[in-house]
């Protein structure tokens, strides 16, 4: 089974570069699961019922999320109503939405966990959070997750610890893709970070003068995203329906 994980989509152009290319990365991959971090696919940050829409219209399955989920409250009922979008597992669960759900795909049941790092973010202890989601999964051959966070070594080491009881995690939140795609040795397949769809000439896909100025004078600025050419980063995970397995990584950079 070849599953499609695709970093952060950033803003109104990232949406529409990712539409323009989703289909035939698809069809010449022969995808059979689309996951999207979609946090930030709104226009500025955050995730709508809009943009949401227009994810799903493009050919996504599953949209994780993050940090900024909650940036827009017209999301909040759409998280608690749409099992396809989810918010990392280990925040309060009070809150709107749901840490996983499971996709059935007839011969094989998927389950697709979302976690948040502690370093620099907020939420519970990930590696606690991730043993407690797993019991809920016993009947998920295939079990992928995002681990939104900031730290990459906290990312490799939940990695390491989810190695052979996941099929395969993949980092968000950076916007950088990293070139560590690989199998570790319980046959789990992992990169650190899928990286981003957006605009290349940008600061993780936002207009690079709104960044310098909060930057450099510590004050608010608006982040607007920026226009031009974009790039597409994701990671294909081949992985065996039988034992639940990654077989074959590979790490995905379009741009133009």
């Amino acid at each position: 089974m070849n599953i499609l994980a695709i970093g952060d989509v950033v803003g109104v152009p990232g949406c529409e570069y990712l539409r323009r290319r989703l289909p035939t990365i698809k069809k010449i991959n022969k995808v059979d699961f689309c996951i999207v971090n979609g946090e930030n696919s709104a226009a500025g940050n955050g995730i709508t019922p809009q943009s949401a829409d227009y994810l799903f219209e493009s050919g996504v399955d599953v949209i994780t999320t993050g940090n900024h989920c909650y940036r827009r409250r017209e999301i909040y009922d759409r998280l608690d109503s749409d099992r396809n979008i989810i918010r990392p597992y280990n925040y309060y669960p009070s809150n709107p939405g749901k840490g996983f759900t499971v996709a059935d795909m007839g011969s094989v049941k998927i389950g697709i966990i979302n976690l948040s790092g502690n370093a620099f973010m907020e939420g519970s202890n990930p590696f606690v959070a991730a043993d407690e989601v797993l019991k809920q999964l016993d009947d998920c051959r295939i079990v992928l997750c995002d681990f939104h966070a900031e730290a990459t070594g906290e990312k490799r080491a939940l990695g390491f610890y989810l190695d052979g009881r996941i099929s395969a995690l993949f980092g968000t939140h950076t916007h950088v893709q990293t070139a560590d795609e690989q199998i570790l040795p319980g046959g789990t397949g992992y990169i650190t970070d899928l990286g981003m769809v957006g605009v290349v000439q940008s600061v993780l896909g936002v207009e690079p003068q709104n960044v310098i100025t909060k930057l450099k004078t510590g004050m608010p600025a608006r982040f607007e995203n920026n226009e031009g050419e974009c790039m597409l980063n994701a990671c294909l995970f081949e992985i065996d329906k039988s034992s639940g397995k990654t077989t074959a990584v590979e790490r995905i950079n379009i741009r133009g």
